[in-house]
């Protein structure tokens, strides 16, 4: 429906266009100084609608209808086209008359601009599903997180699961420090305080992306501290608990891959994602004692570091396992189901957990496991653990277990990669392992025997 002025004057005459086959019906657009109370009282026309234009506020009008639907719009003409446009403002009374002239204030300096409010606000809608924080994510992942992240496909869940059904459909460019709390305090009074924190790392960094993209200003995650507590990781396994982790890995809890995987997790201090990517290119000298290794491509290792991992007669013995397993072509030693690649890291993670649910019995170690139950990464620091209580020297401990020195001078100078000194911690820690699952002591090992036996 359109209309036409007719000329100036109290009340302008409006010929008001209706769909075809209706008649048309005669409306007045009459000048008003507009008040709370007239348009509160004004009633509806018997057909079609009245306007009233307020004469305080140029361009903007309130309109009724017959059925008693009131609402207000802004008139104006278009610089460029020179042709008359109407934009609406929004109904009655959830806009009140202030509010009305305000928005009419601000739309007539638009105009005065050289901008249309129509036309931006269809533009503004074809675009919206662009300007979501869904596509915003969409985007992080496919030109950023995929390209420069191991971990993309942790962004990828942690999207999902805990972000995208609150935030999937609003604006991105709307959502606010406060949103942000919002969102993050959801986590934390669930019990899920280290999510918490990473949900909003995540949500930081998406935003952080954006900026760099040109896409907003501002970050809303900004010098926001977390807000969850951070437990530091302390769980290392006993005696009793390797010895029932070991038992476990060989039952239907899981399949036979995942628990020698595991296990070669225990003997080596892997990280379960550079376990379960283990490829049959990057095995050397299987048959050789002392100079079978693994070596971890840079690609696939944390820190961007290639890590040499010496192997022991008994993970040697579990990767032959898992070669015997595969066929003389394939690559992956821990093959994903569909055939295609490798199986990945979280897959381990979720094994260990289904192994602690399955545990049964009153035994010591099944009570301490289901009281504190460990994960993955507390395999790493039983190696870690075990490894210092051995004597062996930190920068040793480093090595095996791949960590970053900070100082300058190992960092740019030291470029020893210590391979002799892993090869000797990882056999003397395999040397303990063996002991621990006879029940023979394990508390008491000569280390000139150990290092002897790694330096033959």
């Amino acid at each position: 429906m359109a209309f036409v002025p007719s000329g100036p004057g109290p009340f302008d005459s409006i010929q008001l266009f209706c769909a075809p086959g209706v008649s048309p019906t005669v409306g007045l657009l009459m000048r008003k100084v507009l008040t709370d109370a007239l348009i509160r009282a004004y009633p509806a026309p018997m057909n079609g609608r009245a306007e009233l234009a307020d004469v305080r506020c140029v361009g903007l009008s309130f309109r009724i209808t017959s059925q008693g639907a009131r609402s207000w719009s802004f008139r104006f003409r278009d610089r460029v086209s020179g042709k008359v446009g109407r934009f609406t403002i929004g109904r009655y009374p959830d806009i009140g008359l202030s509010a009305a002239r305000a928005k009419a204030n601000q739309l007539r300096g638009d105009v005065a601009a050289g901008v249309n409010p129509a036309n931006r606000k269809r533009q503004l809608r074809v675009e919206a599903p662009t300007k979501t924080f869904r596509a915003l994510a969409s985007r992080y992942l496919a030109e950023h997180a995929r390209r420069k992240k191991r971990s993309h496909a942790v962004d990828d869940r942690n999207l999902r699961l805990h972000i995208l059904p609150t935030w999937g459909d609003r604006a991105y460019a709307g959502i606010t420090r406060g949103d942000v709390i919002e969102l993050v305090e959801k986590l934390v009074t669930a019990g899920k305080s280290v999510m918490a924190n990473r949900v909003q790392s995540l949500v930081s960094t998406i935003f952080g992306f954006a900026i760099d993209a040109g896409l907003v200003t501002a970050n809303p995650c900004s010098r926001l501290k977390k807000r969850g507590p951070e437990n530091v990781g302390h769980r290392v396994l006993s005696d009793d608990e390797i010895r029932l982790f070991w038992s476990l890995c060989e039952r239907s809890v899981v399949s036979r891959s995942v628990g020698l995987a595991l296990r070669l997790a225990l003997l080596t201090g892997c990280r379960v994602g550079e376990i379960a990517g283990l490829a049959r290119d990057e095995l050397e000298h299987l048959n050789d004692d002392q100079r079978a290794a693994w070596l971890v491509p840079i690609e696939r290792v944390k820190n961007k570091r290639a890590h040499l991992v010496p192997l022991s007669s008994m993970a040697r013995g579990i990767i032959s396992e898992l070669l015997a397993a595969i066929g003389p072509q394939d690559q992956a030693l821990l093959p994903a189901r569909a055939g295609i690649g490798s199986i990945r890291g979280h897959s381990l993670t979720n094994a260990v957990i289904r192994i602690g649910e399955r545990i049964e019995g009153g035994a010591d170690s099944a009570s301490t496991w289901k009281a504190d139950p460990p994960t993955a990464h507390d395999l790493r620091r039983t190696v870690e653990t075990r490894l210092s209580s051995l004597g062996i020297p930190k920068e040793d401990r480093d090595a095996v277990l791949n960590h970053v020195r900070s100082d300058v001078g190992s960092r740019h100078y030291d470029r020893y990669d210590r391979a002799a000194e892993k090869r000797r911690a990882l056999n003397l820690w395999a040397a303990v392992l063996e002991r621990i699952l006879s029940h023979r002591s394990a508390q008491v090992v000569l280390l000139t025997h150990a290092f002897s036996a790694g330096a033959r």
